[in-house]
This record gives structure tokens, C-alpha cells and sequence, in this order.
């Protein structure tokens, strides 16, 4: 995944930032701990990992108080995911709080041979000359844990999720998303339509 410049705030393409595309009527994800809004990070398109599927991965995390409700975990109320099918609209954004990133970012791609994430991401910089930080993750894949194997479990069928995104932070300090320097990691599980979402330092 390559940083492709800035994007229209409702675009629906694979993105970081902007406004959400949901289906009608959806309600925006509150913080557990803290009884506010989260912040909308990303979505990727499903179709830009297997053109058979269709719809919308979506990411949001509270970022009222980083790093008091444990938004890193995956049940722990701090973060949600959601995989969203169809007739998707721009959702309504909260007045309050802090729910949007400062920037909305295109995603490319770049295809590679290499299989292991960190190898690639150094091929890419070294063949292309690009910064490193213009590589935003991957889709697809085995994802590379900075720590240990944290893959969730599906929370209706109790089976472990099928790994869909990681995202680095972004192209620009001023503008990432917060993973304490880390690299957050989505997974859904195919069955069940469910989604889960986690980061790493």
C-alpha cells in the first residue's frame, strides 16, 4: 500500500482519513471507556483483495484520551471494525469530539515477489527510491507482528479471524494515525460478516 497524494473526503476508494461511507441509517461508534465518538482512520476495498468480493473494511479508534481506554485491543471497547456491503452513503459525522484525520490520503499498490512484509517494504523503497514512510501496509497476506501473534478470535463462531489490512501510521507525523509508533492489524471473519481491529507499538 502506497501513499498516492491526498483524496476527496468521501471518495470510495481504498483511503485513510475522510469521511466514512456506511450503509444509511449508521450510527457512529462511541468509546466505551470514555462515552465519546471515535475517530474514523481508514477503509479499504474488499475488492482490492479478491475481486469477487465487494464492499468496504472500515477502521475507527478513539483518540479522546490516547492511551487510557486500551484502544489498542481488539474487545476492549477502544476501537471498532466493520465490514459494510452495499448502497454505502458519506455517514454523519459527529459534532463533537475528535472524529476525523487532519488529512485524507489515497492508497495505491505496488505488486511484489516478496512474501514477507518488512523485505518488501525495503525492496520497494530501494527499487523506487520512494520514503519509507510512503509504504502504508499491505492487504492480503500474513501480517508482521511487532510483537507476538495476537490473531483474534470471531466472536459468533469463535474461529480465528481471516487477516485483512496493516496499516503503518502514515506518510506525515502531523497527519498519522496514533499507533505509538506501531502498526495496526484488521481482521474479519468471512462467515459471520464480523471485523476485528488491533494495533501493536
Amino acid at each position: 500500500m502506497i501513499y498516492e497524494g491526498p483524496a476527496d473526503a468521501g471518495a470510495p476508494r481504498t483511503r485513510t482519513g475522510g469521511v466514512p461511507l456506511a450503509p444509511p441509517g449508521f450510527e457512529w461508534p462511541q468509546c466505551a471507556e470514555f462515552d465519546g465518538p471515535m475517530q474514523f482512520q481508514a477503509q479499504i476495498r474488499l475488492d482490492d483483495i479478491d475481486p469477487a468480493e465487494h464492499g468496504l473494511f472500515s477502521i475507527f479508534m478513539c483518540e479522546n484520551e490516547p492511551g487510557l481506554c486500551l484502544e489498542w485491543e481488539p474487545d476492549s471497547g477502544g476501537n471498532r471494525a466493520f465490514v459494510f456491503r452495499s448502497d454505502l452513503v458519506p455517514a454523519a459525522v459527529p459534532s463533537d469530539g475528535v472524529v476525523l484525520l487532519p488529512e485524507v490520503s489515497a492508497i495505491a499498490y505496488a505488486a511484489t515477489p516478496e512474501v514477507h512484509y518488512e523485505r518488501a517494504r525495503q525492496r520497494w523503497h530501494s527499487e523506487t527510491g520512494g520514503p519509507l514512510r510512503h509504504v502504508l501496509g499491505q492487504v492480503g497476506g500474513a501480517p508482521q507482528w511487532l510483537q507476538d501473534d495476537e490473531t483474534p478470535t470471531c466472536g459468533g463462531c469463535d474461529a480465528p479471524m481471516t487477516f485483512v489490512v496493516q496499516l503503518e501510521e502514515g506518510h506525515d507525523r502531523r497527519t498519522s494515525l496514533n499507533f505509538a509508533g506501531g502498526c495496526g492489524y484488521g481482521f474479519r471473519c468471512r462467515p459471520c460478516d464480523t471485523a476485528s481491529f488491533l494495533w501493536q507499538p
